[in-house]
C-alpha cells in the first residue's frame, strides 16, 4: 500500500492525474447507468444498450489508463507502440461488452458476479497490453506480488460493481456500483504501476516510429470526448423518450379511451385540487352527476357502434360549451360527472346543468339514423352539502336518482331528505352481520385460463349474498357498506378462510385468487392471519394469490410494502388488480414486488376498436415483460380479444368467453375430475371481478 501511494505521490503529474480521475468518474457513472439499462430491457433494445455500455465502459478504462500513463513522469525517453495501443482499446471494449452480456443473461444467479469479474479481468488485460505498448529507455522489472494483487483487485471490485446494481439492498446501491467500478479501474492501475521498476539502459532507445506523448494525448482526448459525448447524448435522448412515454401513458390512464374525456381518477384529482384551492368563504363548487336516458335502447336497437358514436358526439359537444372553471368527465358506461367553480348562486349551477342537458338532447346523426337520448342531473354543493369529494359525488348521485324519478331533463339539488337510502344501507349492514351466521353468503368461482392452450390455470374467488328477503344482493351494494362500517375485516376473513378450505379439498391443486380490501391490507395483523388460515386449512401457500388495488397501497406505501413483503415470505403470490385505472401504476410497479398484473376490463373491451385502449394494453404487456411479471387480462368476451392478447404476448386471461362466475358445484368436474353435470338456469351474475370482496 505504501509503495502504491508513493508511486501516486512522487511519480505522477497532478494535473493530468486529476483529469484521469475526472474521466474515470464520469465514465464510470455513465457506464453503470447504461449497464442498468441493459438489465431492464429485452430483445434488440437490450443488444443496443449492451453494445453502447461495453463501448463506453471499455473507452473509460482505456482513456483513464493512458491519461494516467501520460501523467507518469519517468526521467527517461519513452513512447508508445501504436498497434498495441489501439489493440488495447479494442480488447477493453470487447471484454467489457462480454462481461456485461454474461451478467445480464439472468436476473439472478452467480452470472451477475461472474460477468463483473470478467469486466475486472478486462481492465487488467487492457492495462498490461498498454504496458507492453509502453517503450522506454530502460529495462522493466516486475514485482509479481503487486502484479497478482492488481489483477485480484480489478476482478474483485468488478464483481462488486455489477452485484450492487443487480442485487440492490438500499436505494444507494446504484452509487455503490459506480464507486466499485471506479475502484476497480484505479486500484488495478496504480497497483499495477507499483509492480514495475524501471532500470535505465542506454542500449535501449524508443523507436522514432512510436507515438510520442503529445500525439497520444490528442488521441486520448479525442476518444474521451467522442465516447463520453456519444454515450451521454444517447442516454439523455433515451431518458427524454422514457419521460415522454410515461407522460403519454399517464395521460391515457387519466382519460377515457372512447371519448377522450377525463376519467374518474382525473375527476377526483381535479375536484380535490379545486376544493383545496378555495380561499373565498363565499365561493361554491357544484358537482353534477348524470347519465343518459334511453341509451340502452340505442345499444339494443342499433348496436354498440351506434352507442359509441352517441357517447363520442355528446362528449365533444359538452367539451365545446365548457366555460372557465367548468369540467366534465366520463366515469363509466353512460355515466358522467361535471363540476363548476365559477358561480356564487344556486341558479348559476342550474344554468350550467341546463346547458349540458341541451347539448345532450340534440339529435345525433349516425349512418342515416337520427339517435336521441336525454339526461337528468343531480347537483351537490361544496361546502353547503358536503366537505369531501366522496360525499359530494355520493350526494350528487342521490340527487340524480331523484331527478330521474321526476322525468327526463330534470334538475335536482341535493336535499338531506334524500338520505333515506342511507338508512336503508344501515339496515343492510345489520343484516350483513347476521348473514354470515345464517350461511347466506356463498363463494363463486370464475375461470382463469392459459391464452394459448385454454387450460384452466386458476380461479378468481367471488362473493354472493342470498338475502332471505331481498334475494340476491349485488356486491356493488353491500361491499361498499362493509368497507365503510368496518365489517369488511370479518367478511374478508370469512371469504379467505372458506376459499382456502374449499381449495385444499380439491383433487387438482389449482390456484385461487382472493381479493384483499384496502382495510385488510392496512391491518398489521393481516399476514399473521393469512399464515393461520393456511396452517388451519392445509392449503399450499403457492396456490394462494392475493389481489390488491392501488387504492389499497397509495395511502401508506411504506406500510403496504411491509405487509406485502411479509405475505410473500409465507409463499403467497401478490397480484395487482385493475391495473391501468390509476395514474401511479408505473411507480407502484417499480416499488412493489408484484407476481402478476391484472389489466382492467375497461381497456380489454376496446382493444379491437379503440387505438388508445390497444395502446394502453400493449404498453402494459411490454412493461410487464421487461419486469418479468406475468399479465392476466380481465373481461375477455370474444375471440377478437383473444387474438389481440395472444399476438401481444399476454398468456393469461379471464372473462365470459370461458365462463361466468359459478358456485363450487359447477366447477367440481374441473377441481375433482367428477362427471360434468349441466347446471340449472340461474340469474345472470354481475361482470367478473365486480363481486370480489374488494371490488
Amino acid at each position: 500500500m505504501i509503495k502504491v501511494l508513493s508511486c501516486i505521490a512522487t511519480d505522477h503529474h497532478y494535473g493530468l492525474l486529476s483529469l484521469a480521475t475526472l474521466v474515470c468518474v464520469l465514465g464510470s457513472v455513465l457506464t453503470i447507468r447504461l449497464y442498468a439499462r441493459v438489465r431492464r430491457t429485452v430483445g434488440v433494445q437490450k443488444l443496443n444498450w449492451l453494445f453502447l455500455g461495453g463501448a463506453i465502459g471499455g473507452s473509460t478504462i482505456w482513456t483513464t489508463h493512458f491519461i494516467a500513463m501520460l501523467s507518469f513522469r519517468p526521467s527517461l525517453a519513452h513512447a508508445y507502440e501504436p498497434i498495441l495501443t489501439l489493440a488495447s482499446l479494442g480488447v477493453a471494449i470487447a471484454v467489457t461488452t462480454l462481461g456485461f452480456a454474461v451478467t445480464a443473461m439472468r436476473k439472478t444467479g452467480p452470472t451477475i458476479e461472474l460477468g463483473g469479474a470478467i469486466v475486472g479481468a478486462g481492465i487488467a488485460i487492457m492495462h498490461y497490453m498498454g504496458m507492453m505498448a509502453y517503450q522506454i529507455a530502460g529495462r522493466v522489472e516486475w514485482d509479481f506480488t503487486y502484479y497478482a494483487a492488481s489483477i485480484i483487485l480489478g476482478i474483485g471490485f468488478g464483481a462488486l460493481a455489477t452485484s450492487r446494481v443487480a442485487r440492490p439492498v438500499t436505494r444507494f446501491c446504484k452509487y455503490g456500483g459506480v464507486l466499485a467500478l471506479i475502484l476497480a479501474i484505479v486500484s488495478m492501475h496504480f497497483t499495477g504501476m507499483a509492480a514495475i521498476t524501471i532500470v535505465p539502459d542506454p542500449m535501449i532507445q524508443p523507436s522514432a516510429a512510436l507515438i510520442p506523448d503529445n500525439l497520444l494525448i490528442i488521441m486520448v482526448m479525442a476518444m474521451m470526448c467522442l465516447m463520453l459525448g456519444l454515450g451521454a447524448s444517447t442516454y439523455v435522448i433515451d431518458l427524454h423518450s422514457s419521460h415522454l412515454a410515461a407522460e403519454r401513458f399517464r395521460h391515457l390512464s387519466l382519460h377515457d379511451p372512447l371519448t377522450a374525456l377525463p376519467n374518474r381518477v382525473a375527476f377526483g384529482e381535479h375536484l380535490e385540487d379545486i376544493i383545496r384551492r378555495q380561499k373565498d368563504d363565499t365561493a361554491r363548487v357544484a358537482v353534477l352527476s348524470f347519465d343518459l336516458d334511453r341509451f340502452k335502447d340505442v345499444n339494443d336497437v342499433h348496436g354498440h357502434a351506434a352507442g359509441d358514436a352517441v357517447l363520442r358526439t355528446i362528449s365533444e359537444r359538452m367539451s365545446q360549451v365548457l366555460g372557465e372553471g367548468e369540467y366534465v368527465a366520463r366515469i363509466g358506461g353512460d355515466e358522467f360527472v361535471a363540476l363548476t367553480s365559477n358561480f356564487f348562486m344556486k341558479s348559476e349551477a342550474k344554468t350550467f346543468a341546463s346547458r349540458l342537458i341541451a347539448e345532450i338532447g340534440r339529435p345525433v346523426e349516425w349512418q342515416g339514423q337520427t339517435l336521441l337520448v336525454g339526461t337528468s342531473v343531480g347537483i351537490s354543493l361544496f361546502p353547503v352539502d358536503a366537505g369531501t369529494p366522496e360525499e359530494l359525488l355520493a350526494q350528487a348521485d342521490l340527487a340524480m336518482y331523484r331527478a330521474k324519478a321526476a322525468g327526463s331533463n330534470s334538475i335536482r339539488l341535493y336535499e338531506p331528505s334524500m338520505d333515506d337510502a342511507a338508512r336503508s344501507r344501515s339496515v343492510l349492514a345489520m343484516d350483513m352481520r347476521q348473514g354470515i351466521e345464517r350461511n347466506e353468503f356463498e363463494l363463486y368461482y370464475q375461470y382463469q385460463n392459459n391464452s394459448v392452450t385454454r387450460d384452466v390455470i386458476g380461479f378468481e374467488v367471488l362473493l354472493r349474498w342470498k338475502h332471505p328477503v331481498r334475494g340476491m344482493v349485488p356486491p356493488m351494494e353491500f361491499i361498499p357498506i362493509a368497507e365503510k362500517n368496518g365489517f369488511i375485516h370479518e367478511l374478508g376473513d370469512w371469504v379467505l378462510l372458506s376459499a382456502c378450505r374449499q381449495a385444499a379439498s380439491w383433487e387438482n391443486p389449482i390456484k385461487i385468487a382472493v381479493n384483499v380490501a384496502p382495510a385488510q391490507l392496512a391491518d398489521t395483523n393481516f399476514p399473521n392471519r393469512v399464515s393461520e388460515i393456511l396452517k388451519e386449512t392445509g392449503l399450499d401457500a403457492a396456490r394462494l394469490e392475493l389481489e390488491i388495488t392501488e387504492s389499497g397501497i397509495i395511502a401508506d406505501q411504506q406500510h403496504a410494502l411491509h405487509i406485502i413483503r411479509q405475505l410473500k415470505q409465507l409463499g403467497v403470490k401478490i397480484a395487482m388488480d385493475d391495473y391501468g385505472t390509476g395514474y401511479s401504476s408505473l411507480s407502484t410497479l417499480q416499488n412493489f414486488p408484484f407476481d402478476k398484473i391484472k389489466i382492467d376490463r375497461a381497456f380489454i373491451d376496446g382493444v379491437t376498436s379503440n387505438r388508445q385502449s390497444a395502446a394502453i394494453v400493449r404498453s402494459t404487456i411490454i412493461l410487464a415483460q421487461s419486469l418479468d411479471i406475468p399479465v392476466l387480462a380481465e373481461g375477455v368476451e370474444n375471440e377478437e380479444h383473444m387474438d389481440f392478447l395472444r399476438s401481444e404476448g399476454c398468456l393469461q386471461v379471464q372473462g365470459y368467453l370461458f365462463g361466468r362466475p359459478m358456485p363450487l358445484s359447477e366447477i367440481d368436474h374441473v377441481v375433482n375430475n367428477t362427471p360434468l353435470l349441466l347446471p340449472a338456469p340461474a340469474q345472470a351474475p354481475e361482470r367478473d371481478g365486480e363481486n370480489a370482496v374488494a371490488a
